[in-house]
């Protein structure tokens, strides 16, 4: 499993393959190389994280926004919801109780 605490203010996300979703702590990833990324919200200084089991990108990790209005994001992970599976093979979906925020169509 990776996701840990998943953010209630800003849990959807969409990225080129689908939904994502905003978390505080993730677990069980490692981050790869720090750079710059132009995204639909502006300019966006991110690392991408991995998988520690398979190695497959699930995701990125917001190291610096730097538009204000984004700074919520620094030091969260956002994780592709169709990459992601629970200690039982499940797929990871959100519970029906968390607060769904608008698209922010952030892709990678």
């Amino acid at each position: 499993m990776l996701g840990m605490e998943l953010n209630d203010d800003y849990t959807s996300f969409h990225c080129r393959h689908g939904k994502a979703y905003l978390f505080s702590k993730v677990v069980n990833v490692t981050s790869g190389e720090i750079e710059n990324r132009i995204m639909m919200t502006g300019m966006h200084t991110v690392a991408d994280i991995f998988c520690v089991c398979c190695g497959s990108i699930v995701g990125w990790k917001y190291e610096t926004a730097h538009e204000k209005s984004q700074k919520y994001k620094e030091g969260k992970s956002v994780l592709e919801r169709f990459k992601i599976s629970g200690p039982d093979g499940s797929h990871y979906w959100a519970s029906h109780e968390t607060h769904v925020a608008g698209s922010d169509a952030d892709d990678v």
